[in-house]
């Protein structure tokens, strides 16, 4: 036989698209249309719906950046259509290859009830299933022209001050028509066959035979004639489409998703209006589809919809109670997980697990993070304190140069929990169910021969409107079909419980997820992310003192719920694009507004509660909410400080500069400013490299392939200039207690302030570096070329640290030439060691080299700035103010102790005398996380710790207040099976037994 495939292929193409597909709708009459601009913020729906309306015409130009449009949309069904299924089309001047990202719409009845969202793939309404002539048709459709951002190029539209106020969009379509059933239903035969068949091989049989039917179909239909001939066109696919699947084919679990983040190329605002949009059609398509299952995963989100859209959340609720709905994920926003503290992260799980349950009375049992840049290796145990059992993502498909070699294992963490965990094989969390991504899923699965299934997430995300009744048409279709995987639409748990019951003894991964991409995200938006570590430190504060004030001051009212408010804005804030500083100006812009004022509230709270703890008095009181005495302050207490030790001294340096001593440390800082020697008396050691300077800052130019607020990529280290020409060097502190020394320095556009302080008694040079930013496209570090011969370095991450090699021997550490550390990064040598610590920075990267003398020096650099173009524009840009502190002879306990101290300063207060601790633990590897009272409102004392070392600990934990009972207990506060919490003492002496990093929750009823 001839080969012709080719012709068929492309006469199909072609029929689809211009005789097919356009005859799904027929006889289309013209709807009438009315125009309202709101002016300003979105409206309340009664207010739109209320407004005065003008004519307006096809094709006429709406919506300037940002802005909102409605029309009023009416009509009359004709009569002599009467008993047909009617719908409207109104498309809003949709970009037919971009299902998300741009205009979006929600159509409201004139009650203000909301009927269904529109988006490119979803411009319809339906009227009737069997409409009466004559019936009346009006609506209200809320239109939102978000601009367009895709592009990755340097653009101001991302805020509002800056955008332009242009219209956006034309008017493209508003009509009644006839739905043609037949014929839709012969576009998706034909879609489905056609993907199918091109994912076939040219040799396989069953190919040629769709190619055969196809071919039969396409001449039984008249093409002048569609609606009257589909019917006879179906037919001749119908043998094709009923040929059941091979016995071993890979087996689909599908599952409904609409991908939204939470922010991104839009701000919060718009959120809300999206997950309105979706949500709502989801509730429609279930009604018309009762197999249809749907995930949700971010209690935030949801929230929303209860908070705006109350009508629309109890659709939601039965929903979720008919088991179509599913709330997935646990969290209270799919956040990064690299940079959220420990703390932080728990409540993720707690304010989110907690929504759940409280609304629905659902105990979510997975944890979907398709999203997120990478995963911290601490999340293991998290998922598991939280009452979850399951892990879900994609996103470490998009690694740039090692493949990830599972689909389906168990991921282990620094503790040693082991959570099962999938990662779908199609690569997409937008999946279209197509034949193309199916037959990917099936032939990229890594687990064959032992698994035969996995995961697909599908429907159109970030404002597409979610799946589609196209997706569950594939969806039927590929049930059980030749040549496709067995495709079943169903909810994520069945589908671990299938892939844990088949594949128990799936290979274990250790360690963290590390995406070899989107590293930049550990710098952009310094603000951002300086903003989030200090809310998340004042929030300790915050709860300790006020749990403190509680248990001991008569009349003192614990805020329970302000405290959970400013806990939920600092959770949506650490959003996988918000906090990795990926979104728009708006966003950022927001966001700092947003952390000033967490911060004044906080303060308010914390200045509240040491006032009652402290009393009515002068005496000055030095309140330390740090897990480590420091100055002769007790932990969770308030007194006096003893004196500090030894003065320091200051004294000009031969050939420049001054030097530094406090008996501990001997800091020379030459006539650059830069510090050549950081001598530890008490080890007589060096920590700066023969030759070298640290603290030395360097630029670098920031220009990666393509993704730029995310992405650093690897040639960036090609060219480097240091920072050392000198501005201005001088002594601007000199005394017992402190010296300092300041360093101006000029680069660019921009300028550099450092000031080098070293303190009695301190083992530490602390370093504040003030910096007036303005450069484009640039990347800014601080050097620090450490005497250590380190083969791997030590980063704190949540609840513990991870360990990462120094050395590029393979590829997998090769492509970590960017890491994230939190408070400390620590890098030794059997016998001594260094710390870098930081109070609000996350980017970093070491380096090893061999010097001629045979030593090796260690580089371990912070990364300070960057000037990405995309998504903002002006991101970073201005005034920084970011400390950091060099700790030489630390081992790992002390970068945790000086790492809380950096990021948790004292605060003084006057009052009557000392305030004893709360709670106080007697082994300082187990540091003690948080303090507060229960979220039931009881009034028990909830206290968190840690083993922070790698070890096992005993310690025990003495409660200063009556205690009636101890228990172990879950994030959500719940009574735990554990064996770490042992009986109290009449004391309040609780003996506790922890492996390394665990991490145990006590709650303490008071007696």
């Amino acid at each position: 036989m001839h080969d012709d495939r080719s012709i068929t292929e492309h006469r199909l193409r072609r029929v689809l698209k211009e005789r097919v597909k356009p005859a799904v709708h027929s006889r289309a009459v013209p709807l009438t249309v009315e125009r309202w601009e709101a002016p300003g913020e979105p409206v309340p729906v009664a207010e739109g719906l209320a407004a005065g309306y003008e004519p307006c015409a096809i094709g006429d130009p709406w919506g300037p950046a940002w802005g909102t449009t409605w029309f009023r949309v009416t009509g009359t069904v004709p009569e002599d259509w009467a008993g047909r299924t009617v719908e409207a089309v109104l498309d809003l001047g949709f970009d037919r290859m971009m299902p998300g990202f741009q205009c979006e719409g929600l159509v409201h009845r004139a009650d203000g009830g909301e009927v269904k969202a529109l988006n490119p793939y979803n411009d319809w309404v339906r009227v009737a299933d069997r409409a009466e002539g004559g019936e009346q048709v009006e609506w209200y459709v809320e239109a939102a022209s978000n601009p367009v951002l895709v592009d990755h190029a340097a653009t101001y539209e991302g805020d509002l001050p800056t955008s332009g106020d242009q219209p956006l969009y034309r008017l493209a379509r508003m009509e009644l028509t006839v739905f043609e059933t037949e014929v839709w239903e012969l576009v998706q035969d034909l879609e489905v066959l056609y993907d199918l068949m091109t994912q076939l091989d040219t040799a396989d049989a069953r190919r040629h035979g769709i190619l055969r039917a196809l071919g039969a179909a396409l001449d039984a239909l008249d093409l002048a004639d569609v609606p009257g001939t589909a019917a006879a066109a179906r037919g001749c696919l119908a043998r094709v489409l009923a040929v059941p699947a091979n016995a071993s084919a890979h087996r689909i679990s599908a599952v409904g998703h609409a991908h939204i983040d939470s922010a991104w190329l839009w701000p919060l605002r718009e959120t809300v209006r999206k997950v309105a949009r979706t949500a709502s059609n989801m509730v429609n398509l279930m009604d018309q589809h009762p197999e249809f299952v749907f995930a949700m995963s971010q209690a935030q989100q949801l929230d929303w919809i209860k908070t705006y859209r109350p009508e629309l959340f109890e659709r939601v609720k039965k929903k979720i109670a008919d088991g179509q709905f599913v709330p997935v994920g646990g969290m209270w926003v799919e956040s990064d997980t690299n940079m959220v503290g420990g703390e932080a992260m728990a409540r993720q799980f707690l304010y989110g697990k907690k929504f759940f349950l409280d609304e629905f009375g659902i105990e979510t049992q997975n944890v979907w993070l398709p999203d997120s840049f990478g995963y911290t290796a601490a999340m293991p145990q998290i998922v598991k304190l939280s009452g979850s059992k399951w892990f879900l993502t994609q996103k470490i498909s998009w690694s740039q140069i090692n493949r990830f070699p599972h689909h389906t294992f168990w991921w282990e963490g620094i503790d040693g929990t082991r959570v099962f965990t999938h990662f779908p094989p199609v690569d997409t969390y937008n999946s279209d169910l197509g034949g193309a991504q199916l037959a990917h899923a099936a032939r990229n699965y890594r687990e064959k021969g032992t698994g035969s299934r996995s995961l697909v997430p599908f429907g159109w995300g970030d404002g597409g409107g979610g799946p589609t009744r196209e997706h569950l048409a594939r969806a039927r279709r590929q049930r059980d079909l030749e040549g496709s995987p067995r495709v079943r639409i169903e909810r994520p748990d069945a589908f671990f419980e299938k892939a844990h019951a088949e594949y128990a003894d799936a290979p274990v991964w250790a360690g963290e997820l590390y995406l070899e991409l989107h590293r930049g995200t550990y710098t952009s938006q310094a603000k951002t992310k300086q903003g989030n570590r200090r809310s998340e430190s004042l929030l300790r504060e915050a709860e300790l003192w006020a749990a403190t004030a509680a248990v001991r001051v008569a009349g003192y009212a614990y805020p329970y719920e302000d405290l959970e408010r400013i806990w939920k804005t600092v959770l949506l804030h650490q959003f996988h694009d918000i906090l990795p500083g990926s979104s728009i100006a708006w966003v950022h812009r927001e966001a700092r507004e947003t952390y000033a004022a967490v911060r004044e509230e906080l303060q308010g709270i914390t200045l509240a509660a040491q006032q009652a703890l402290a009393g009515q008095g002068t005496e000055e009181l030095v309140f330390n909410c740090a897990p480590h005495a420091r100055r002769g302050v007790p932990a969770g207490g308030a007194g006096r400080p003893a004196r500090a030790g030894e003065p320091v001294t200051v004294e000009e340096r031969h050939g420049g500069g001054h030097i530094l001593a406090n008996g501990r440390l001997l800091v020379e800082i030459d006539r650059r400013g830069l510090i050549v020697s950081v001598y530890d008396l008490e080890a007589r050691r060096e920590t700066v490299a023969p030759g070298a300077a640290a603290n030395l800052l360097q630029i670098h130019p920031d220009f990666p392939n393509m993704w730029d607020a995310w992405d650093i990529d690897a040639f960036y280290r090609n060219r480097v200039t240091d920072l050392v020409e000198l501005d201005r060097l001088e002594v601007t502190g000199s005394g017992p207690r402190a010296a300092t020394v300041r360093v101006t320095r000029s680069f660019g556009r921009s300028e550099a302030v450092q000031q080098i302080t070293l303190r009695a008694g301190a083992k530490t040079v602390d370093i504040v570096t003030e910096v007036d930013w303005h450069e484009t496209e640039k990347f800014l570090k601080a050097a620090f070329p450490l005497d250590v011969k380190a083969e791997r370095t030590a980063s704190e991450t949540q609840f513990g640290h991870v360990h990462r090699a120094t050395h590029t021997n393979t590829s997998w550490e090769a492509a970590k030439f960017e890491i994230c550390a939190h408070r400390w990064i620590h890098a030794e040598e059997p016998g001594w060691g260094v710390a870098l610590l930081n109070d609000s920075t996350y980017g970093h990267d070491v380096t090893r080299d061999v010097r001629a003398d045979g030593g090796q020096t260690t580089t371990v650099r912070l990364s300070l700035l960057r000037a990405p173009r995309y998504p903002d524009p002006e991101t970073d840009q201005g005034s920084h103010t970011l400390r950091f502190s060099l700790a030489p002879g630390a081992g790992i306990g002390d970068a945790v102790r000086e790492g809380h101290a950096l990021n948790l300063p004292e605060r003084v207060v006057r009052g009557a005398g000392p305030v004893a601790p709360l709670v106080a633990v007697d082994e300082d590897a187990v540091v003690v996380e948080a303090v507060k009272l229960a979220e039931d409102r009881s009034g028990d004392v909830i206290v968190r710790v840690y083993e922070s070392r790698g070890g096992r600990a005993r310690a025990t934990l003495t409660a200063y207040f009556p205690v009636a009972a101890a228990v172990e207990s879950d994030l959500l506060e719940r009574p735990l099976a554990g064996t770490a919490v042992g009986v109290p003492t009449p004391e309040g002496r609780v003996p506790l037994t922890l492996r390394p990093f665990q991490i145990v929750t006590v709650r303490l009823h008071r007696a």
